[in-house]
């Protein structure tokens, strides 16, 4: 997944929408105002921090050496995923989805509701 594919699958999710409130070069996309998923635009490697339930973020950093602890976030509900890896396209909407659901859960339901979801 390429840095265009993975802003158009995010892009595709239900009231999301992109930002760039750290300036040019960060790529923000939100939920309800919330962040779900963070990249660089500068970087040589295309890196995304995504958010993830602490228990399984755990799993997935000793079973993928891929997903490492979000750089310059809460490194406990934060990974940060190489998406040049040998992770494939199917694992990294997974990881999308699953933070965008996060996010999306953790806002008030009058906010959900308004929102459509």
């Amino acid at each position: 997944m390429n840095i265009e594919q993975f802003r158009e699958y995010c892009l595709s999710k239900k009231a999301s929408s992109e930002d760039f409130p750290f300036g040019p070069e960060t790529l923000v996309l939100k939920v309800g105002g919330k962040i779900f998923a963070i990249t660089g635009l500068d970087s040589e490697q295309f890196k995304v921090n995504l958010k993830c339930d602490p228990d399984r973020g755990v799993e997935l950093r000793e079973q993928y050496p891929e997903i490492q602890p979000g750089w310059h976030m809460n490194k406990i509900h934060w990974n940060t995923v190489d998406f040049e890896g040998s992770l494939d396209g199917r694992m990294l909407r997974e990881l999308i989805d699953h933070s965008y659901d996060l996010v999306a859960q953790s806002l008030k339901k009058s906010e959900r509701e308004a929102l459509g979801l």
